[in-house]
């Protein structure tokens, strides 16, 4: 494909809007903000804590690796493609009991290939609770 006809088709390609999934639904997931440059969200702790009272490290994780990738699968759409995960990591810095937590993907890397973006969990006083890293591989979408 030449330059010419790869741009044309990342201008004329459809920007993929954010559907909620069942998972992010029982876990309270609001969408808050979602572009190529950033995807915010929010989730409440209640409903999400482990038996010992805090916001559950899987909980996290799994809501961060939903933003992560729907950021990679934005960038995507525009250049024809989707995205599926191929790596997640996360330090957890602080617990939570209780409150709104707000997820925060910005990309590090918008590849042709590969993307992989920055995930910041934060309570509401501001304070980083997890970091997480996702990277993503691009993929033709099928048909």
């Amino acid at each position: 494909m030449t330059p010419e006809h790869r741009d044309a088709d990342v201008q004329t390609a459809e920007t993929w809007k954010i559907t909620l999934g069942e998972l992010d639904e029982k876990m309270g997931v609001k969408i808050i903000e979602e572009s190529v440059e950033r995807v915010v969200a929010t989730m409440p702790v209640e409903g999400n804590r482990q038996s010992f009272g805090l916001l559950h490290g899987g909980a996290s994780l799994a809501v961060g690796e939903a933003v992560g990738s729907w950021a990679a699968v934005i960038h995507a759409s525009t250049l024809g493609k989707t995205a599926v995960g191929v790596d997640v990591s996360a330090t957890h810095h602080k617990s939570a009991r209780s409150g709104l937590i707000t997820i925060t993907a910005t990309p590090i890397h918008l590849g042709g290939t590969l993307t992989t973006h920055e995930v910041l969990i934060t309570n509401e006083a501001g304070q980083r609770l997890c970091t997480l890293r996702i990277t993503n591989l691009l993929l033709a979408r099928k048909s």
